[in-house]
């Protein structure tokens, strides 16, 4: 039986590293370094699988022999792109914005693995139509939840699915930030079985 290769995750969120624990595969984590300003005219799904590809390459650099996971996610709302807003008012901004409207989120997710020349990579949108939520609501979730390292300012899997008044998609955990549906499926392409 042939051993099964490590495993890096080239990222540094604390919440894909939850994910990917749910898997129960012994796995490491890297930082992929690599800046993730989007190209002019770059469509947001494009910038998603950009990045991916870029973090998993990066990676793959320091560990030729292992299975190397990038992901990176891209909110769109209204066809122009909403980053992580960093602080307190611009979340404010983002979420006053997306009330009563819907945001794709496109999830890339990149799997490299030098030692075969494989890569495989795939984008998984999910799709999230917000309430009619008021100020005083956004002021109260972001006094609680503090959602600053977030995509969109909404952490679906805390308080923000008060905000949500409908999710659809293939897999939930694209939303959160890394499609176990699809990484399950990759990983298999590659050998490796989670079950």
């Amino acid at each position: 039986m042939q051993a099964t290769p490590q495993i890096v995750l080239a990222s540094t969120s604390k919440y894909r590293r939850e994910l990917l624990t749910r898997l129960g595969l012994p796995f490491d984590v890297a930082s992929p370094g690599v800046d993730e300003t989007p190209l002019a005219n770059e469509a947001p799904q494009e910038t998603a699988r950009r990045l991916a590809e870029a973090k998993s390459r990066a990676v793959s650099e320091r560990f030729p022999q292992a299975i190397v996971i990038g992901s990176d996610q891209v909110a769109v709302l209204e066809g122009l792109p909403l980053g992580k807003p960093g602080n307190h008012a611009n979340a404010m901004r983002q979420l006053a914005a997306m009330r009563g409207k819907e945001v794709v989120f496109h999830t890339a997710l990149c799997l490299a693995h030098a030692a075969s020349g494989r890569t495989i990579t795939r984008v998984v949108p999910y799709r999230v139509r917000f309430r009619e939520y008021s100020d005083l609501q956004i002021e109260r979730y972001l006094q609680r939840e503090q959602p600053y390292d977030c995509a969109g300012s909404a952490r679906c899997e805390g308080l923000g699915i008060a905000l949500i008044a409908e999710m659809r998609g293939d897999d939930p955990n694209a939303l959160i930030g890394l499609p176990l549906i699809a990484l399950t499926e990759m990983l298999g392409e590659l050998g490796v079985s989670v079950l």
